[in-house]
């Protein structure tokens, strides 16, 4: 509810603080005191467009803050969604502030947010129904939620828009696949090329590395040839006096004399082990004494050839040879995917025809549930008006299927209000038929029968009392007080009939101070109200007949 409420440079309010309670509250003043810029500012405190002309004469800028306390549980889980909470006892401050050039700051808790979050949070706190203005009445779109609150349906509603977010995002995906078919073909067949063109060359791990360095090799193979031959010809290719040879023969002639001098065993020891080694680096040597890789100008042509074939791949997909088989790897798997594209749609398709049949399933429990809820709210609502002086009254809430039979967030109905305020005409639409006086009625009957179940925990009425009766206001004040009993109601008005029936008053007026006209705003006690209640009914000569009119509603036995 709203606990306290500061106004600071608005129109002709210079500065105004304003303490509310619980239940039911008037607020009167005499025309042109300020009660409309109150509802104003209100407004703007709830997100509502600033209009520079709202701006004080003379002040650069202006200021809205109210304390709101005991939050309904969908205000603060809408607070928590936004990243926000209440702070140590339960409550939110919302402060906006407003500049001349038009721009305005929001905070909620000193904390600074967009007014689109003070926007989702409006609804949650406030209910505010001005002449001309009633947005839930007049906005379609709002029939379903509110016809939702009365059924109580939310387990039905969860189910089905579970169901139909599961269906939306398997035609979200089947859409994309349809729409991005072109461009499928194209990448195929994109990778099909690359894929081919890889494979015809058909490179392996280091190739490049591997032809490169045999190509230096035979390019210079005739002198590899020739020195190679000329040195294993001196290690042992020799018919005498090769290296090995000599080696072997020094072996052999020192052996007999170890007997003789045994330290000659480490030398022959290295003879010999010098001996192995370069006959196994002969035997190495050996293969290159050999020139038969045939014509190395033919040879040489066809490693080039191997190589610039492979340069050419590493120009296209990667910079070496593993990372052109790498791309080949990606290729063919992103192919393989593309190719069964056909099965994917295939899937979808069949688990499109399962979500439909069990959105649509609950969509017939959810429609169930809301025609059923909506005979007993119409049965309420005409009740109502017909204690607010509305005989003739037809109401009606109407269930009908979406065009087509389609399915929408809300389910697969249409919610419609429909009305005639007087005898042979026949229910239309609200807007289209009902007058201010009407609409005011209407919505009043509305918000009493979804009072047990309203989670907007303060309501706000501005002169829902135009264009009825004393009598007919006297009713609607007794409706509005029943309506205090469990929600947080204001009521501007300038019926001595429904003030009279507030369990607090206050009275709006404007006096002139420092040259300048400025709007004040006070809690009246018994005898203020009774002097207020004397104006309302007498105008500007009260007599002692309207004073005891006016104590005479105060006094009112049924109050």
């Amino acid at each position: 509810m709203l606990l306290s409420l500061y106004v600071e440079n608005i129109a002709v309010i210079r500065r105004l603080s304003l303490e509310l309670s619980a239940g039911f509250t008037a607020i009167t003043g005499e025309t042109g005191a300020g009660k409309s810029v109150l509802l104003d500012a209100v407004k703007l405190l709830l997100g509502g467009r600033f209009e520079r002309e709202l701006l004080r004469n003379g002040e650069e800028s202006a200021t809205v803050s109210a304390l709101f306390g005991r939050l309904a549980g969908s205000a603060v889980t809408a607070l928590a969604e936004l990243g926000l909470s209440p702070d140590e006892e339960g409550c939110i401050h919302i402060q906006r502030q407003l500049f001349a050039d038009g721009k305005s700051r929001a905070r909620i808790n000193g904390q600074s947010v967009s007014l689109s979050v003070v926007r989702s949070l409006a609804g949650h706190l406030v209910d505010l129904h001005a002449q001309n203005e009633n947005l839930t009445l007049m906005d379609e779109k709002s029939y379903a939620s509110i016809l939702d609150g009365y059924a109580e349906d939310d387990a039905e509603l969860s189910e089905y828009r579970a169901a139909y977010a599961a269906l939306l995002e398997v035609r979200r995906r089947l859409a994309e696949l349809d729409q991005n078919e072109a461009e499928r073909l194209r990448t195929v067949e994109m990778l099909r090329f690359q894929i081919a063109d890889i494979d015809s060359v058909a490179p392996k791990p280091g190739e490049d590395t591997r032809l490169a360095e045999k190509e230096l090799r035979v390019k210079n193979s005739e002198r590899i040839v020739r020195q190679s031959r000329l040195v294993y010809r001196a290690l042992r290719g020799a018919e005498h006096g090769s290296v090995c040879e000599l080696l072997q023969k020094s072996d052999s002639a020192l052996s007999p004399l170890v007997s003789l001098v045994p330290e000659l065993s480490e030398v022959i020891r290295a003879i010999s082990d010098s001996r192995l080694r370069l006959e196994d680096a002969a035997e190495r040597l050996y293969p290159l004494t050999d020139d038969g890789e045939g014509d190395p100008t033919a040879l040489i042509d066809r490693i080039e050839g191997r190589l610039d074939a492979l340069t050419k791949l590493k120009k296209k997909y990667g910079e070496t040879l593993e990372a052109v088989l790498a791309f080949r790897e990606r290729a063919s798997a992103r192919l393989a995917e593309l190719d069964a594209s056909d099965d994917t749609v295939a899937a979808l398709r069949e688990s499109e025809a399962e979500l439909l049949k069990k959105a649509e399933a609950a969509a017939a429990r959810l429609s169930e549930r809301r025609r059923s809820a909506a005979s007993a709210l119409q049965m309420a609502i005409t009740e109502i008006l017909l204690y607010l002086d509305m005989p003739k009254v037809v109401f009606r809430v109407e269930v009908r299927p979406l065009p087509g039979r389609a399915l929408s967030r809300d389910g697969a109905d249409e919610i419609a209000f429909v009305m005639s305020a007087n005898a042979g005409e026949e229910p239309r639409p609200l807007s289209a038929v009902a007058s201010g006086g009407e609409l005011s009625r209407t919505f009043l009957a509305l918000k009493c029968v979804l009072a047990e179940r309203s989670l907007t925990p303060t309501m706000i009425f501005d002169e829902i009392d135009t264009g009825v009766s004393g009598k007919t206001a006297r009713k609607i004040g007794k409706k509005l007080k029943d309506l205090g009993i469990g929600t947080q109601v204001l009521s501007v008005t300038h019926s001595a009939q429904i003030a009279s029936l507030a369990d607090a008053h206050l009275l709006i007026s404007k006096g002139e101070h420092d040259g300048r006209t400025e709007t004040t705003l006070r809690a009246l006690d018994r005898e203020g109200r009774i002097g207020e209640l004397s104006r309302i009914l007498g105008g500007i000569d009260v007599t002692e007949a309207q004073r005891l009119a006016a104590i005479e509603l105060l006094d009112d036995p049924s109050n």
